[in-house]
């Protein structure tokens, strides 16, 4: 279990993007958090894999304390991040980055298996270099498919949408899915699209740092769609916001 107490956030410069939101979210559920642009998603997430320290506030991880702990010991203690823009790797290839997140070789089937799930062909992107050479969308699949590889304690995913086309998307609902069903760990995921909202098991919303509203699926999602935020964006994924 996830938890958050009176978690805050501030730049140097003074401005306070994440203010007191207190948290909890169980194991083995799916976690959509959505909201407008610039209300504190990404900044909160980043708090929690240890990418940004909190200016105040405790966060726990199945009871244990990790507010102090770095990234590398967050990602010790099973938790997996996808940032929202991907990091490059000149020189590595996808099956190193692949094995270097699942600790252990991997034989191609397995490979094969992971790189499905975000819609790319293992044949083609096993050997490629994590570098220039790939696409933005290219990257971020490739990023999802080395956190799943990390069968992780807690999964989080910063808009996994962003830049991957109508069918990878489809079957990266499908994937999100599958995980839930046989409850592989919990999952964080920021979102807009209407179709990640409606397989969350919860919903959380944040706006101007704080938690507006938070609850089941079923609670919050017919409020949101009933609020004039909603819009269609290119390749008809509709989202919120």
């Amino acid at each position: 279990m996830l938890r958050l107490e009176h978690v805050a956030w501030t730049t140097p410069d003074g401005d306070q993007i994440v203010r007191d939101i207190d948290l909890t979210i169980g194991n083995g559920k799916l976690v959509v958090i959505t909201g407008p642009n610039g209300s504190g998603k990404t900044s909160l997430v980043k708090l929690v894999a240890g990418i940004m320290e909190p200016t105040s506030g405790r966060i726990y991880l199945d009871g244990e304390d990790i507010t102090d702990a770095d990234v590398t010991e967050r990602a010790k203690k099973g938790i997996a991040y996808a940032f929202q823009q991907p990091v490059k790797f000149k020189g590595m290839t996808v099956k190193d980055m692949l094995e270097l997140a699942a600790g252990e070789d991997m034989p191609f089937v397995n490979v094969c298996g992971l790189l499905g799930k975000v819609g790319l062909c293992a044949e083609e992107y096993i050997d490629r270099e994590l570098s220039g050479s790939l696409s933005g969308g290219e990257s971020k699949r490739i990023e999802i498919a080395t956190v799943l590889a990390r069968n992780a304690k807690l999964s989080i995913f910063d808009e996994p949408e962003a830049g991957i086309d109508l069918w990878s998307f489809t079957r990266l609902v499908e994937t999100f899915q599958e995980l839930q069903n046989e409850q592989k760990g919990t999952l964080l995921v920021i979102s807009h699209q209407e179709r990640i909202l409606s397989i969350a098991d919860e919903i959380v919303v944040i706006a101007d740092g704080v938690v507006e509203k938070a609850g089941p699926r079923d609670e919050i999602l017919p409020q949101l769609l009933a609020q004039p935020h909603m819009a269609c964006c290119p390749q008809g994924k509709r989202e919120i916001w």
